[in-house]
């Protein structure tokens, strides 16, 4: 019957061999359906959706708001306007929805429940976009959540909302009870009031944690890590999963004053130290009031392990390196990431971190080493050794250890911009974009007037401007948006000179314009989410 629907009576003998019989079949065939479907198994009706108390939006706020998701919406149904590569002179509004949210979040705004929908949809689709999505929706995205599969992350990330300090029954209720993603939720959660609570909960159920599910529940630990965990995390390196065990050994290995630190650090110990003996040495570095307690060396001296014994293993250091990785330089690099960057003062003579890196490293050990003390900074956050390893703005990348942007990270905000701006005016845009994403948004004045300088720069030199699509896109977002009517003489077209790329001018004017209206419309939104209070909506009419 579907068959001749389908295809037609021409094509396919249609039952009764008429289309009229086709018809009457069709009918009594629905007819037949309808009256045989079993009854549906009544359900109690849902609690209401939990009340939000918290101010509602401006009206121009909520229309912004709508007008945004829609354009999410548009844009992610249409991927051959994304593929072009080209996205014309207006805003990309979609790209404006995690500012907006930030703000709403900072001024205490709820989510309207007429878009609440949607903004569960933006958020399932961007990850970056579910922790301030979930904050602005409050509980009812919880509530709605359970009600609809595709928003279960919801579930998960928004748990650590819906459990009050005052009820610690229904915390070991959901601990006990909850679905994976709610208890992770909630560890995090109960984590961030009380770390000790949230351990004792983890540790009440872990010989019966599947192994995958210890991992996760393992990284929670990560947020107030303290010598508190520390027992517990030994007993962790003694795990049947190879994962959980490495996971334990990098806790431990940031708490600088554990067992396990201790032992990373005397292995170290042996493996790097000065040498004395090839005379005076290169002239290093002095810091202000520092004074040298030990004579000039000549350099450092690396002796890699031989081996990697059972003890080293269950102290998280991997035996078997990567495929083209040298094993004794593997073994090395992990007990030096794993090493209090303060021993190393005192093993090499009391110097300064950037006196120690300014050392020569004998025999190539230097790359390791470095790369090994890069590692050791981000994971400690040691903002003086990240400060002597990134060094001077100046020096391309080529020529430093680790990634730049990661130590970049490690730097307090305002440093950072002062030293993306730096780098900007020495190399230009080539290799900028990873520096400006850890970089805080608004960017600084220098940093924000070093970007737009090298974008005129690269206009003037005649290339096309699809080359910095990455640093415009980030400029859209991160310049100050104080700064629209500073660039809108950018927005016109330029003549065009000899040797220039046909039409890159008028590409360049079109990618300004882009830049200077989104200014504009950020601007925009902030001045509406900064009305206060919705207007008085007219009550109904008496009578």
């Amino acid at each position: 019957m579907v068959a001749a629907a389908l295809l037609g009576s021409e094509r396919r003998r249609p039952p009764g061999g008429s289309v009229t019989a086709l018809l009457d079949a069709a009918a009594t065939e629905t007819v037949r359906r309808r009256a045989g479907a079993r009854p549906a198994v009544s359900r109690q009706r849902p609690e209401p959706a939990p009340a939000d108390e918290r101010e509602p939006l401006p009206s121009a706020a909520e229309r912004r708001l709508a007008t945004l998701l829609a354009d999410r919406a548009l844009s992610g149904s249409s991927p051959a306007g994304a593929a072009s590569g080209r996205r014309g002179s207006g805003p990309d509004l979609g790209e404006l929805l995690p500012q907006w949210l930030a703000e709403a979040n900072a001024r205490g705004y709820r989510a309207p429940a007429a878009l609440l929908p949607a903004l569960l949809d933006a958020a399932r689709a961007r990850t970056d976009l579910r922790a301030e999505t979930l904050a602005f929706a409050g509980p009812r995205a919880l509530w709605l959540a359970r009600h609809n599969a595709d928003w279960k992350f919801a579930l998960r990330d928004g748990v650590r909302h819906q459990i009050p300090d005052e009820h610690p029954q229904e915390t070991e209720r959901l601990w006990q009870e909850g679905l994976f993603a709610e208890r992770v939720a909630l560890l995090t959660t109960v984590r961030q009031r009380d770390p000790q609570a949230a351990l004792a909960l983890l540790s009440s159920t872990w010989q019966t944690e599947r192994a995958e599910d210890r991992l996760m529940f393992l990284d929670s630990l990560r947020l107030g890590l303290g010598p508190a965990d520390e027992p517990f995390l030994e007993r962790a390196l003694t795990d049947r999963s190879r994962t959980v065990r490495a996971t334990a050994a990098e806790l431990l290995a940031t708490l600088p004053g554990s067992a396990l630190a201790a032992r990373m650090a005397k292995r170290a110990r042996s493996c790097v130290a000065l040498d004395r003996m090839g005379g005076a040495g290169p002239a290093l570095p002095q810091s202000s009031g520092h004074r040298r307690e030990s004579p000039p060396a000549a350099g450092i001296v690396v002796k890699a392990p031989h081996a990697c014994d059972a003890d080293m293993q269950r102290d998280g250091v991997v035996a078997k390196p990567p495929t083209g990785r040298g094993e004794r330089a593997w073994w090395l690099v992990q007990l030096v990431e794993a090493t209090p960057l303060e021993v190393w003062s005192e093993q090499l003579g009391g110097l300064t971190p950037a006196q120690i890196v300014a050392l020569p490293v004998a025999d190539g050990w230097r790359d390791d080493l470095h790369a090994a003390w890069c590692g050791a900074t981000v994971r400690q956050r040691n903002p003086a050794w990240a400060r002597a390893l990134i060094g001077e703005p100046t020096e391309p990348f080529s020529e430093g250890p680790g990634d730049p942007a990661k130590l970049l990270a490690v730097l307090p905000e305002e440093e950072r911009g002062e030293w993306a701006a730096r780098f900007i005016a020495a190399h230009g845009l080539s290799e900028a974009f990873r520096i400006l994403g850890v970089c805080g948004v608004p960017w600084s004045l220098p940093l924000g007037r070093a970007v737009v300088d090298a974008l005129e720069i690269a206009r003037d030199a005649g290339s096309y401007p699809w080359s910095f699509s990455g640093v415009m896109g980030l400029a859209e977002r991160c310049l100050d948006p104080a700064d629209a009517e500073r660039l809108a003489p950018l927005t016109a077209v330029p003549d065009e000179k000899e040797g220039e790329s046909p039409g890159a001018g008028a590409y360049w004017a079109e990618s300004f314009q882009r830049l200077v209206a989104t200014l504009r419309l950020r601007s925009a939104m902030l001045a509406e989410l900064r009305e206060g209070r919705r207007e008085e909506m007219p009550g109904p009419r008496e009578g």
